[in-house]
């Protein structure tokens, strides 16, 4: 497939800065980011507080809630691979509001499912939206080069991503309690459409140098395959006892030979999506290790175990939706959000490798707090762990795996990294929900009043983000991002 040119501004990050056909005014620019920000991180955190009671509406089972859950963040993973690079060829404001609308859809068809299989198409539908943030960060580095003020900026953007200040949990469970969990989809829509108008009329066109006019689309189908089908393989398999190890199986085979033929096909393509090269950099697949183990390990824990333990009656603290939000989601999201904004800066000046390695190290110690005090059932502790996770990965270590895609991306091929760094964000939360919650059931299956579920998934989370923290020794420092003093 062509892709015609058009006369947008080009950039590339690290380069020497745009060429921009008007002036960016930096202010409107960081409102319809922001707003487009919001419209995703809804999708996630103020659904949160409602899965209990989408479950008893839809009569079904939590499993079942989990699995709409698994499907949009594998929505998301796989339309994360390509959409930042079809933005570097299309446009990038054009792709930005697609995706926005195609999430308003999602929204209204999920709002209105009477049954789950409806509600599995509207999520997938809403996960269109998934590299809304590396978007959003590729279209601010084309305008802002200073190391400084595009570190605090990337911090504000990013930090939306741990939650909108806490309004968007306790407003979740707030609808959820008083007019149930199709008002959350009604108010997730209409945040969506605010963003599609904002993108369309804010923010400046552009797209990558000048040269590549040709999409990948071969590889591109070859590589979501090879994630969606891992996901799926992995979603099964954490049904344990339950799971059909055929299906596993196949969807393995069918992810191993897919990835297979992605890469004879990168190898061959004349304008790739990924090429060989570029993958083989130690930037790429470290920063992709450390995301996907990140997330794999922390995202389940909050956005899953922990509203789960506060409302669960028999061995929890047995609050309401909104109660849980205000408890544990808001102090999450509110310590990331006061966070961000100093963590981007601060990796400009001390450097994002040392900065990451704080945060990880905060999140392992934040995480083991948490684990260890759920059976004091107490409020207090729950709410110190949580706002110590805020602070230090909602805060430090997902700002700056974010920025760490842009800034490491290749210049001729600005959005391939962040793509890939988001998909693999997508990829660790929908695995997360699958591994921890296969941890707890497989730990203590029943019902009864116990925590030892909760704390083991918690360890095995735990674990995880002691593998990212060895793991992110091996990222390279970005050096053009980076400044003395």
């Amino acid at each position: 497939m062509n892709v015609s040119p058009a006369p947008a501004p080009a950039d590339a990050p690290g380069g020497p800065g745009p060429v921009s056909g008007r002036p960016a005014r930096v202010g409107a620019l960081m409102a319809a980011l922001l707003v487009a920000c919001f419209a995703f991180q809804l999708n996630a955190s103020m659904l949160s507080p409602a899965l209990s009671d989408m479950a008893a509406s839809l009569h079904t089972s939590s499993m079942s809630i989990g699995n709409t859950q698994t499907a949009f963040f594998t929505s998301a993973a796989v339309f994360s691979l390509f959409l930042p690079r079809l933005g570097d060829l299309i446009g990038r404001r054009k792709v930005l509001a697609g995706m926005l609308a195609l999430m308003v859809v999602g929204c209204v068809i999920s709002a209105l499912a009477g049954n789950v299989p409806v509600l599995f198409v509207g999520r997938v539908l809403q996960g269109v939206s998934g590299p809304v943030v590396p978007l959003c960060l590729i279209m601010l580095r084309s305008e802002v080069r200073a190391p400084k003020t595009y570190g605090t900026l990337l911090g504000v953007i990013t930090a939306v991503n741990g939650g909108i200040a806490g309004v968007d949990s306790v407003a979740g469970g707030s609808l959820t309690d008083h007019f149930g969990f199709g008002a959350v989809f009604w108010t997730m829509a209409a945040v969506a459409a605010v963003g599609v108008v904002l993108v369309a009329t804010l923010t400046p066109e552009s797209r990558a140098a000048a040269g590549t006019t040709r999409m990948d689309w071969l590889g591109t189908l070859f590589l979501a395959v090879a994630v969606g089908t891992l996901l799926l393989a992995l979603d099964e398999a954490g049904k344990l006892s339950a799971a059909n190890w055929s299906y596993v199986a196949i969807m393995a085979v069918v992810a191993v030979v897919a990835f297979a033929l992605f890469w004879r096909t990168e190898g061959r393509a004349a304008h790739p999506l990924a090429a060989r090269h570029h993958l083989r950099r130690r930037a790429t697949w470290s920063l992709l290790a450390c995301t996907l183990l990140t997330m794999t390990g922390v995202f389940a824990i909050m956005n899953g175990l922990v509203p789960a333990f506060a409302q669960d009656a028999h061995a929890g603290l047995g609050m309401s939706a909104t109660g849980s939000a205000w408890w544990t989601l808001t102090p999450y999201a509110l310590a990331g959000f006061a966070m961000g904004p100093l963590a981007g800066r601060a990796a400009a000046t001390w450097g994002y490798g040392r900065v990451l390695r704080i945060g990880l190290i905060g999140s392992v110690v934040s995480v083991a707090i948490l684990a260890a005090t759920l059976g004091a059932d107490s409020r207090a502790w729950l709410l110190i762990g949580s706002l110590l996770v805020g602070i230090t990965y909602a805060g430090i270590g997902n700002i700056i795996l974010n920025g760490l895609g842009i800034v490491l991306s290749p210049d001729d091929n600005p959005g391939f990294l962040p793509g890939l760094n988001a998909g693999a964000f997508n990829l660790g939360a929908g695995v997360s929900f699958v591994i921890l919650d296969a941890v707890q059931s497989a730990v203590h299956p029943s019902s009864a009043t116990s925590t030892a579920g909760y704390s083991a998934a918690m360890i095995a989370g735990l674990v995880l983000i002691v593998i990212a923290l060895a793991v992110s020794f091996l990222i390279p420092k970005p050096v053009k991002a980076e400044v003395s003093g």
